[in-house]
Order: C-alpha cells, then sequence, then structure tokens
C-alpha cells in the first residue's frame, strides 16, 4: 500500500507539472487565435492555427509511441517540454521583430505541435509506470482535470491579457509554464515499471508490430474508429466555437464564455478524481456521449451568449466521463510493456477525425453553412426563423447538425457487441491474475 501511495505521489508531481503546462498552452491557444481572427475576420484562418497544431503530432504520434516504449519515458517528457518551448520562443522573437504573418505562427503552432508528438505518448504510458490499476480512473480523471485548465482558467486569464495587454506577455507566460513541467518531471526519481529490452530490435518492425497488436484486439479498433468519427464533429466544435461567440461578442466575452463552460470539465473532473468510475464503462461512454451530442446541438440552436454558456457547460460535463472510459477500456485491455506504441496508434486514428475537422471547419463555415443564414439566404426564411440570421447563425446551423450525430454515434458504441467485450475481458483477465498471485 505504502508503495502504491509513493508512486502515486510522483504521478501528482508530474501531473502538476502538467497542469502549469496545459494552462499556459491554452493562453497562447486563445491569444493566437483571436490575434488572427481580429486581423484577417476569416474563420478558416483561425482553424489553421487549430490544424498546424495537431498535424504534425497526428504524423509523428505513431513513430513516437515505439520510442515511448524503447526509451526513458521521463527523457522523452522533458524532451518534449523543450522543444514546446523552442516553438513558442519562435513565434516570440518573430512578433518582436515586427514583421510577423501568418505563416510564422503556423510555422511556430507546428514546431510545438511535433514536441508535443514526444511527450504525449510519454505521458500517458507513464501513467501506468506510477499507479496501479485500481487508481488508473483516479489518475484519468486528474489528466482530465489538467486539460480542463486550458478551457477553464486560460480563456478568461487570456481574454483578459490580450485585451490590456500586448500578446507577448501571454507567449512568455507559456514559456515559463512549460519549465515548471520539465521542472516537474526532473524532480521524480528514475522509475521503470518494465524493462525495456526492445533497443535491439528493428523500429519499423516495432511499428508494424504495434499496428498488428491493435489490428488483433478488435473491440480496442471498434471503439478508435467510432471515436475518430466522433472528433470530426468535436473538431468542428472546437475550430468554430470562437467564431461563432465572437460574431456576437468582444475577445473578453469570449474569454468568459469558454471559462464558464469548461467550469461544467472541472465539476466531473473532480468527481471521477476523487470517486473513480464504479459502473459499466460501455454504457458511461454511450449514455454521456449521446448528452454530449445533445447539448452541442443546443449550443448551436440559440444566437444569445447566456445560452452558450449554459450548453457549453453541459457539454463540458459530459467530456470527462466520455474520455475516462475511453482511456481506462484502452488501458486495462492493453499490456503495459506496449502501452507507449498502442496509446500512439490510438491517438493517430482518432486524430484523423480532429484533422479533417480543423482542415474543413473554416471552409464549412465561411463558403457554405454561413452563407445559408445571412438576411438574404437561401435558409434565412425557414431555418433562418428558428436559429436566427446574421454572421455566426451559420456555424449554429452547424453545429446543431453535428450534435445530432454525436449522439447518434454515442448511442451505436453502446450496442457494438466487440466494444461490450473489451469490459468482460478485463474483468476475467484482472480475476485470472489475482489467481495466479
Amino acid at each position: 500500500m505504502n508503495i502504491r501511495d509513493a508512486a502515486f505521489r510522483k504521478f501528482l508531481i508530474v501531473w502538476s507539472g502538467q497542469l502549469f503546462s496545459a494552462i499556459g498552452s491554452g493562453l497562447t491557444a486563445f491569444a493566437l487565435g483571436v490575434f488572427v481572427f481580429q486581423k484577417t475576420q476569416s474563420a478558416m484562418d483561425y482553424s489553421l492555427i487549430i490544424l498546424f497544431n495537431f498535424l504534425p503530432s497526428f504524423l509523428m504520434l505513431p513513430f513516437t509511441g515505439v520510442l515511448a516504449d524503447r526509451f526513458d519515458r521521463k527523457k522523452m517528457m522533458i524532451l518534449g517540454d523543450a522543444g514546446s518551448i523552442a516553438g513558442i520562443l519562435f513565434i516570440l522573437f518573430i512578433m518582436m521583430s515586427g514583421n510577423v504573418d501568418l505563416w510564422h505562427i503556423y510555422l511556430g503552432v507546428a514546431l510545438s505541435s511535433v514536441s508535443a508528438a514526444i511527450q504525449i505518448p510519454a505521458y500517458k504510458a507513464a501513467v501506468s509506470d506510477l499507479v496501479s490499476e485500481e487508481q488508473y480512473s483516479q489518475a484519468s480523471g486528474l489528466i482530465q482535470l489538467a486539460g480542463s485548465a486550458q478551457y477553464l482558467i486560460s480563456p478568461m486569464i487570456a481574454g483578459f491579457l490580450v485585451s490590456y495587454f500586448d500578446i507577448k506577455l501571454v507567449l512568455i507566460l507559456d514559456i515559463m509554464t512549460f519549465v515548471i513541467a520539465v521542472a516537474a518531471v526532473l524532480v521524480i526519481t528514475k522509475r521503470e515499471a518494465a524493462p525495456r529490452q526492445q533497443d535491439n530490435r528493428n523500429f519499423f518492425r516495432d511499428l508494424t508490430d504495434s499496428f498488428r497488436y491493435l489490428l488483433s484486439r478488435k473491440g480496442i479498433l471498434w471503439l478508435v474508429v467510432l471515436t475518430s468519427m466522433v472528433c470530426f464533429y468535436i473538431g468542428l466544435l472546437q475550430s468554430l466555437f470562437g467564431p461563432m461567440v465572437l460574431a456576437l461578442a468582444d475577445s473578453r466575452t469570449l474569454g468568459i464564455a469558454l471559462s464558464l463552460s469548461a467550469t461544467g470539465m472541472l465539476v466531473s473532473s473532480l468527481l471521477i478524481g476523487v470517486f473513480g468510475l464504479k459502473q459499466s464503462k460501455v454504457f458511461i461512454l454511450s449514455l454521456f456521449l449521446a448528452l454530449a451530442g445533445l447539448f452541442y446541438a443546443l449550443m448551436g440552436l440559440f444566437p444569445a451568449v447566456a445560452m452558450i454558456i449554459v450548453f457549453g457547460f453541459l457539454f463540458f460535463v459530459t467530456l470527462p466521463f466520455v474520455n475516462t472510459s475511453l482511456e481506462v477500456l484502452i488501458r486495462t485491455n492493453v499490456d503495459n510493456e506496449n502501452q507507449g506504441r498502442v496509446w500512439s496508434m490510438v491517438y493517430a486514428i482518432s486524430q484523423v477525425g480532429f484533422i479533417l475537422a480543423f482542415g474543413s471547419a473554416g471552409f464549412l463555415s465561411d463558403h457554405v453553412f454561413n452563407p445559408l443564414l445571412l438576411p438574404d439566404g437561401a435558409l434565412s426564411q425557414t431555418v433562418g426563423q428558428l436559429i436566427g440570421t446574421g454572421q455566426g447563425r451559420g456555424i449554429g446551423l452547424l453545429f446543431v447538425l453535428s450534435g445530432l450525430f454525436v449522439s447518434l454515434l454515442g448511442l451505436m458504441i453502446g450496442r457494438v457487441k466487440k466494444i461490450k467485450a473489451l469490459e468482460s475481458d478485463a474483468a476475467g483477465e484482472a480475476r485470472a491474475t489475482g489467481v495466479s498471485g
């Protein structure tokens, strides 16, 4: 028991550093998005920041996941955070020169994304090193809490900072949070839960084996493919929430709206972190994904910031339950020595949905949905009578349709037999381990 407690304390140290890092990343993401949108008034330019933040990670994660199983995960986390500092420094130096263009921002964000691809699978795999299986749901809940900080805390702070200070201050603060994350990893003592005996194996063979491993787990593969479809619609929301609110209000209001909405994520993350999840993970995943879709649709229905905040809050309440259920189902069905590479494959496949969303969201908004709901648009006298007309209302219609599809996918996940079998398989393995121990 004492060993488990000591290991969990080490996890908490690393987690604390990642919490500060998430807050800093949220500051930069918000500030750069507002900076670009105010400069160009284009949802496409806004969404391209998010695309360049994800695309390099998407391309590199399968490779860095293999590295997380072959090398020291702590050192990989430090390398990833240090690389993220370099990307933000690049943007900062360009802005200080006074000659910043959009491609400078996109390049700096992409450099940080490459570094995140190194850090993410190492961090995910290190959780299995540091905590016992009984603590997986608590650790996952705390990870969701840290991730929610960039939506809960960062937007409100960033909205204030960009209103009264130069954006360069935001970038400096982000760099400082990455330094804290590196220091937190350095504090913990080196600990490997499983020996690394793969250094002399062929790298690409490991990569191929990781894909075969995932294919052999049909339930996990089904889960990841359906999750990728959900991620497409979540990516649309992530790309267009800012432009939709900025069409109704200013950047400070957007920051407040994001922070208040994300309070829901804080509430449910704390509940999961303290109590864990005792019920069927597949049932929880299906139920809360269906609810997420409902609240997603309602966010787009009303052209009022107050209503967007209310349904945004309820939407964010559901996300930690969805994410934690996914994490526990995957983590309990994958051997520890394969955690790094499998997590990288899971991220790579699921993020296909995000990449497609980030690449298409701006076009769908600027050239398809928004024109339909302008005062003289094709749907202004029909759908427009229900959800309103004008700038940003096309995004509202896109949210309504996307939310309905997310609810349908949530109901589908609960009916796939291969996914439902994951829970019984994990329980069987746990009983077998207990007998043999």
